[in-house]
């Protein structure tokens, strides 16, 4: 058995696909892709669970300005 991935840019070659499956000739299954960026953003969401204050966005913000009108 070969596995191949396939990304479908017409619908209508997922019809041929379904149909190939229905046929018993070859299987569609769904993987979760690692570099699909919706799961990449769930990854590093769930990873980071504590809430940012205004205070502390402010304070990185004028961190950086500063840091950049030293140079």
């Amino acid at each position: 058995m070969e596995t191949i991935r396939i990304d479908i840019l017409n619908p209508k070659a997922k019809k041929l696909l379904i149909g190939l499956a229905d046929l018993n000739l070859i299987k569609i299954s769904k993987t979760e892709n690692d570099s699909d960026f919706s799961s990449l953003l769930k990854k590093l969401r769930n990873k980071n669970n504590d809430e940012i204050t205004l205070e502390e966005i402010t304070k990185e913000v004028e961190e950086v300005r500063q840091s950049r009108y030293e140079k």
